[in-house]
């Protein structure tokens, strides 16, 4: 593996930790011996395309500084490469770090994480989900985001792809210019309760029959949480070859905010009203949702969503 690696930040992810976090992770990575370049873009497509060039230039490992906005545009860079993709997890959820054991918003811990990974050659390959407009969808659903689309025009993710409910809220939150903030999305959440009911969703699951059902939100997770910690899929694995997929059924308004603070423990499953299934490919269509990944906005349904087996290598603790 060469030397040379390279620093992909986000100047604003969790408020300027990203670019604050870029001095101490560039000092433990080159205290360890690498050259580091950094790469910062002036848009995300911009910094999309600077990272797929040091990829093809041969980095010996792309590493994002920021959070799981960053993560998540890193992936479209180096997934179905060999280049290993580190963490310096410093933004709001980190998600993707957490599922991974790594240090989360200590850049100097993160980085000598990483140093001691490449020179000890602790890697590991993990799962991605890769989602694309479903047959038939009109116009153009994935890789519209601010993501930016992925080689073939769909967009790989590592977490938890959102639809429903939580898609909603995150929906009327980015249409909001005022608070800023968690507190916009506590907002929109209160907003999108006053009006809430459920969906008609067509699911399916591995090219098996269609299924017509009512329900709050499906979340299809190839990790466990989203969101900063809810652990909205808690038994999923990234690294088994399949999707868990949970379905929050036709709940009342009541039953949701009974349910809703079990996320974050992973208790929600025992609900009645909830299911999980597991699946390597899953196809979600509803009228009027967006699916949402990694906290990133894809488009609206209908979306294929598939599990692809070690698509990314990841340098771990």
């Amino acid at each position: 593996m060469t030397s040379e690696i390279t620093l992909f930040v986000n100047p604003t992810a969790g408020r300027g930790r990203g670019a604050r976090a870029a001095l101490p992770a560039a000092s433990a990575l080159r205290a360890a011996g690498h050259d580091v370049r950094t790469v910062v873009g002036e848009t995300a497509a911009d910094a999309l395309a600077r990272a797929r060039a040091a990829v093809a230039d041969g980095t010996g490992a792309l590493i994002a500084v920021g959070g799981d906005g960053l993560a998540h545009l890193a992936l479209q860079a180096v997934a179905g490469t060999r280049v290993p993709l580190g963490l310096i997890a410093v933004g709001t959820g980190n998600d993707l770090a957490r599922a991974l054991g790594l240090p989360v918003r200590d850049p100097e811990a993160a980085g000598r994480v990483v140093a001691d990974a490449l020179r000890e050659g602790r890697l590991r390959d993990l799962d991605l989900g890769h989602a694309e407009p479903a047959a038939g969808a009109p116009g153009t659903a994935a890789g519209t985001g601010p993501g930016g689309p992925g080689a073939d025009g769909g967009r790989w993710f590592g977490s938890v792809l959102a639809s429903g409910f939580d898609s909603r809220v995150n929906d009327r939150g980015n249409r909001m210019r005022w608070p800023a903030g968690r507190l916009r999305y506590d907002l929109a959440m209160l907003a999108e309760l006053a009006a809430f009911r459920p969906f008609p969703y067509r699911i399916t699951l591995d090219d098996g029959a269609v299924r017509e059902i009512e329900a709050t939100l499906v979340a299809v997770g190839n990790g466990p949480s989203y969101g900063g910690g809810m652990r909205i899929c808690p038994g999923a694995d990234p690294a088994d070859g399949l999707f868990d997929v949970t379905v929050v059924g036709d709940c009342s308004r009541r039953t949701l905010l009974r349910v809703f603070p079990r996320v974050y423990r992973g208790t929600h499953v025992t609900h009645p009203k909830v299911t999980v299934h597991r699946a390597a490919k899953v196809v979600l269509a509803a009228d009027g949702i967006t699916g949402y990944a990694d906290g990133e906005r894809l488009g609206p349904l209908p979306l294929t969503v598939r599990c692809v087996p070690g698509a990314v290598r990841v340098l771990v603790p």
